[in-house]
C-alpha cells in the first residue's frame, strides 16, 4: 500500500470512528430530549420480543395509563431496573403484576414475577427497541470500553497527523490530468 493510500485509509477510518461516536451520542441523548429513557436489555427474560443486547426506549407514563400486555420498566425491590410484561393491574392496591415472557413454569406457562410492583416503582413503558445497540452502549459506558474508544480515536488522530506531515498532498494538477486522461480513453 502506498503512503497516499494509507493516508486516505486512515482518514476514512478516522471519519468512520468519529461518525460512530457521534451516532452513539445522538442515539443516547436525542431520545432523552423527547422524553425517552434508554435502557440496555441484559437478560433473556423478554425474548424474542426484546432480545438480549437491545436498547429499549422507555417513555414515562402514569401507572394508571398502563394496560395489561404493555412492557413496563420498573425498579425491583433490590433496586435493579427490569422490563417485563404487565399481566395484572390492581388500581386499589396501586400494584402491577409482571412477567418475563421467556420465563416458563414446568408446564410451559409463563411464570409470574415473585413480587408485585408498586406504582411508585414504575419508570414507564417501552415505546421502541433497537437490537444490538444495548451491547454497544453497555460496553462503551464502562471504563474499559471508554478507554478503548478514546485510545482508538487518539491513535487514528495521531496516525493522521504523522501521515499528513510525512506524505505530501497530491498536487491538484496531477490529479486533474489523470482524470482528464481517463475521460478521453
Amino acid at each position: 500500500m502506498t503512503a497516499r493510500r494509507l493516508k486516505r485509509f486512515i482518514a476514512l477510518l478516522s471519519s468512520l470512528a468519529f461518525a460512530l461516536v457521534i451516532a452513539l451520542a445522538v442515539v443516547s441523548f436525542v431520545p432523552r430530549a423527547f422524553g425517552y429513557m434508554p435502557f440496555a436489555v441484559l437478560s433473556g427474560s423478554m425474548e424474542p420480543e426484546l432480545p438480549v443486547g437491545s436498547m429499549v426506549f422507555v417513555r414515562q407514563v402514569e401507572p394508571t395509563d398502563i394496560a395489561v400486555g404493555d412492557n413496563a420498566t420498573f425498579y425491583r425491590s433490590d433496586g435493579a431496573v427490569v422490563t417485563h410484561q404487565v399481566y395484572q393491574i390492581d388500581p386499589v392496591a396501586q400494584m402491577i403484576g409482571t412477567q418475563g415472557i421467556a420465563n416458563k413454569n414446568a408446564d410451559g406457562s409463563i411464570m409470574h414475577d415473585a413480587e408485585q410492583t408498586p406504582f411508585s416503582s414504575v419508570i414507564g413503558t417501552v415505546s421502541f427497541c433497537v437490537p444490538y445497540l444495548g451491547f454497544v452502549n453497555a460496553y462503551c459506558t464502562t471504563m474499559p470500553g471508554l478507554l478503548v474508544v478514546v485510545a482508538v480515536l487518539a491513535l487514528l488522530i495521531a496516525a493522521s497527523i504523522v501521515l499528513d506531515r510525512m506524505v505530501p498532498d497530491e498536487p491538484a494538477g496531477k490529479h486533474t490530468r489523470v482524470h482528464a486522461r481517463e475521460r478521453r480513453s
